[in-house]
């Protein structure tokens, strides 16, 4: 541990832990499966402030169902931590929302394929600096290009300029 922490500071490694919320919960899904769920005992604000206490400066924090804002306001409003946010992000205003509720990050990832022009629209209107571009990737297979949208539900194929998307579950 000694040398891992050493050589982050020497490099300027930048480690951004993410806590999964589900119904004001900690927990961790398996590709996105509800049906794979591991809930952990620990509040999101708890874990926020252990990061923070171990000098963690940024925090990814991923709503599945974007109903947790008070999780997001909790910790804006308790730590120092620079919050990532991202979930269901797919209007005006969801977006606006979040970044009411403390967000400085927002991380989009479904609208960039399924509405294009919105995603450009929240770039020109708030910039490159506060949207992060969410993509799973899972790989190549076969010589084709695979990802994955809406939190690992929906697989993305891509072949030369053609873009298709299938629902995984």
């Amino acid at each position: 541990m000694h040398y891992i922490c050493r050589f982050i500071r020497v490099s300027m490694i930048n480690i951004i832990p993410a806590i999964d919320v589900i119904d004001g919960k900690c927990v961790r899904l398996t590709k996105g499966d509800y049906n794979q769920k591991k809930e952990y005992s620990a509040k999101p604000l708890d874990m926020a402030l252990r990061y923070q206490d171990i000098g963690v400066r940024r925090l990814h924090l991923v709503d599945s169902c974007p109903k947790n804002l008070r999780v997001l306001e909790e910790i804006a409003t308790r730590t120092s931590l620079d919050i990532e946010w991202g979930g269901g992000i797919k209007c005006d205003e969801a977006l606006r929302d979040a970044f009411n509720a403390g967000a400085n990050h927002l991380i989009v990832g479904s609208v960039a394929v399924a509405n294009p022009q919105l995603f450009a629209r929240w770039l020109d209107d708030f910039g490159g600096d506060r949207l992060v571009l969410g993509a799973d990737v899972e790989g190549i297979l076969n010589d084709r290009k695979y990802g994955f949208i809406a939190g690992a539900l929906e697989e993305t194929l891509q072949e030369g300029n053609v873009d298709t998307t299938r629902r995984t579950r």
